[in-house]
């Protein structure tokens, strides 16, 4: 099974959101992990309580983590970065360039976690369809 790692600069909000649901929508097609390079003290809160309402799933053990923490991923996706997208070693696979909803209002995390969603099944269906 495919390891898929999604990754930002501080692992605390987009890509914490993408590891939960690529878990929640797609566990039975590749692994889930996310990391960052730098790290913050917790994940975003409003991220956490976002992905409990609008999916019943508890992130509220999940923490940052940098790209040493995890597996040496078979994908690495970039969630998107405002500024710079950080440098893994190598090439990411696809860059997602969704928005940081962080300082916004709920909309935006919920618009963001609908994006990510919609791209997770995609992935989903396509890693899916190369499987013999």
């Amino acid at each position: 099974m495919k390891k898929v790692a999604f990754i930002c600069v501080h692992n605390s909000c987009r890509s914490q959101m993408a590891e939960a649901l690529g878990k929640h929508f797609a566990s039975d097609v590749f692994e889930s992990y996310s990391a960052g390079t730098q790290t913050k003290p917790q994940i975003n809160p409003d991220a956490v309580r976002i992905i409990k309402t609008c999916y019943g799933i508890d992130m509220s053990l999940q923490y940052s983590k940098l790209l040493s923490d995890i597996p040496e991923p078979d994908i690495a996706i970039s969630m998107g970065c405002n500024v710079a997208c950080p440098f893994i070693g190598r090439d990411f696979d696809d860059h997602w360039a969704i928005e940081d909803p962080t300082g916004c209002d709920d909309q935006a995390f919920i618009a963001a976690a609908k994006q990510i969603e919609r791209n997770i099944l995609a992935l989903r269906k396509a890693l899916a369809a190369q499987e013999p």
